[in-house]
């Protein structure tokens, strides 16, 4: 669904919606534009976010897909679709020369007119929303969407987020997905290891981190700050980057039976 869809479908619901312009088409400014190197056509890549995929990762993400106005689609299953979060993506993509979509899960079939595949692939980009990441995956492998993703990433359609958006393309991770503390989840496994989102951003992520892969729950992996991520081509990190100064990216490994944790400099992601 695009914008001007979501506004219809919603405005009885929420009420009239005040949105930024998505591609420039209603704004008098000009569009922000970020830098960025593409890859070769049908690399997969992912660029993720411990927390914090606004305009600025948005806008990455479309420049790396190396087109002058790309398809990006939002999907807020892991957010129950919220109307407000669907609301802030296209906030997000207004500045920016995007053609921004979203895709709904909680739907009917007589509303829906194209498979997921048919959604999906036709995409340069797909953003994948914070919450719950817990029932995203229930729903997503119900639905068949985990296999989608999986032949969207195989063909290069870059995929991204942040927090549930970034956790879900591990093996595994950390997850407020239940009721108490933070447990482990088992994610989508396009990129090898476990992860953290939230890394400075929540006081208990980077203790049940540490504790976790030291008792041998949660294999080593990556964990980012909010505002910080991890750009992968294939299962390779291809560049650390930032939005905020002093927002940072680590690997926490497990050596001679001691967590060791190393830290790695971010790059600011800047306007072309």
């Amino acid at each position: 669904m695009d914008r001007k869809h979501f506004l219809t479908a919603t405005a009885g619901a929420v009420g009239a919606l005040t949105l930024a312009g998505c591609g420039g088409s209603d704004q008098e400014t000009d569009s922000v534009r970020f830098a960025a190197d593409p890859a070769p056509d049908g690399t997969p890549r992912i660029l993720n976010a411990g927390g914090g995929f606004r305009t600025e990762f948005i806008g990455y993400m479309a420049a790396l897909t190396g087109k002058p106005r790309p398809r990006l689609c939002y999907l807020p299953t892991a957010a129950a679709d919220r109307p407000s979060a669907i609301e802030n993506w296209y906030t997000y993509c207004g500045p920016l020369e995007v053609d921004a979509h979203h895709q709904e899960v909680f739907i009917s079939s007589y509303r829906m007119e194209q498979s997921w595949e048919e959604v999906f692939l036709s995409m340069d980009g797909i953003v994948v929303s914070g919450g719950n990441t817990l029932n995203q995956q229930a729903i997503w492998r119900a639905q068949g969407i985990d296999e989608v993703l999986r032949e969207a990433w195989n063909r290069g359609i870059i995929l991204g987020g942040a927090s549930a958006g970034s956790l879900c393309w591990f093996e595994e991770g950390t997850t407020d997905s239940r009721p108490q503390r933070l447990t482990k989840v088992e994610c989508l496994g396009f990129l090898p290891g476990s992860h953290s989102p939230h890394y400075d951003g929540e006081e208990e992520r980077r203790p049940a981190y540490h504790r976790l892969i030291g008792s041998g729950e949660l294999k080593p992996g990556w964990a980012c700050d909010n505002d910080a991520g991890i750009y992968f081509e294939g299962t390779e990190p291809a560049r650390f980057v930032s939005t905020r100064e002093g927002a940072g990216v680590y690997y926490v490994d497990l050596v001679d039976g001691e967590v060791v944790e190393t830290a790695y400099p971010t790059e600011a992601i800047e306007r072309a």
